[in-house]
């Protein structure tokens, strides 16, 4: 199997799991309707555990171009190999959010709720803030590329690390998970939300693109700061790159920050009209 093909089916196999276990427990007259938060976070910390093991031998299964962009910056993979990764774990995003579509297909119906069938596939803010919501997804991909990263530095036994990320996943969504839905991965949102686009789902509603810029960047981001910091503060490696991602992502949250001012007054003009 091409590194390619390996991040199309990792990456497919990551949303089959992950989000297969959205839809389980959020549709209606499905067995597992209203499980809640602990099940959804054990669910995708087992997808990406199996996801890993079933293509980490073929590529190093990314399955997330916060990832990819994070091990590049540290060094760790090679950057001609960078988009090619990219556009084959937005493909199996995709296709898996596809497969979900079908696996569930008479339960679309039955969910009256659009905001709930647009959950399944792409994440969204509890509380809408631009700032905070750009904030947390930095954060929760940056704990999990500098886990990875940190993990990787230990001496595990054989064909354990994948079941570790695991659990670091699950870490990250009941520690941090709340505020946005813990997208940290950009393949992970914008995949499914194209799918979700395009499928025809009963009564589906907007895919809330206002919000999908979030859940890229804020991992990219993260993601690509996190390899940087590793090998700045963990191997005493401080390179230009550094300095560079640092500025941009400073860049990033001033604008975030005008923007939630800009939509904190429209809100006031409108609440006192």
């Amino acid at each position: 199997m091409s590194p390619y093909l390996a991040e199309l089916v990792g990456t497919a196999l990551l949303i089959v799991l992950g989000g297969g276990v959205c839809a389980n427990v959020n549709l209606k007259k499905s067995y597992a309707h209203g499980a809640g938060w602990l099940v959804i976070n054990i669910g995708w910390g087992l997808a990406v555990t199996f996801a890993v093991y079933a293509t980490g031998q073929f590529s190093g299964a990314h399955l997330n171009p916060a990832v990819t962009l994070g091990l590049a910056f540290n060094g760790d993979f090679l950057w001609s190999q960078v988009f090619g990764y990219i556009v084959a774990q937005m493909i199996g995003a995709i296709i898996g959010a596809t497969i979900v579509y079908f696996h569930f297909l008479p339960h679309w119906k039955v969910t009256e709720d659009p905001g709930t069938k647009l959950g399944v596939f792409a994440t969204g803010p509890a509380i809408p803030h631009t700032f905070a919501n750009l904030m947390s997804e930095f954060i929760g991909t940056f704990v999990l590329v500098l886990g990875i990263l940190t993990i990787g530095a230990n001496k595990f036994a054989d064909g354990l690390n994948p079941f570790i990320v695991g659990l670091l996943i699950v870490a990250i969504g009941v520690s941090l998970g709340g505020t946005t839905g813990y997208a940290i991965n950009p393949a992970r949102d914008l995949g499914p939300r194209i799918a979700h686009f395009i499928l025809p789902i009963p009564g589906k509603g907007s895919s809330n693109w206002k919000y999908a810029w979030i859940p890229v960047v804020g991992p990219m981001l993260g993601g690509s700061f996190a390899g940087l910091f590793y090998q700045a503060v963990f191997i005493g490696n401080v390179v230009p790159a550094f300095w560079g991602v640092l500025v941009v992502s400073i860049i990033v949250f001033i604008i975030a920050s005008m923007m939630t001012h800009r939509q904190a007054k429209l809100t006031l003009h409108q609440d006192s009209i």
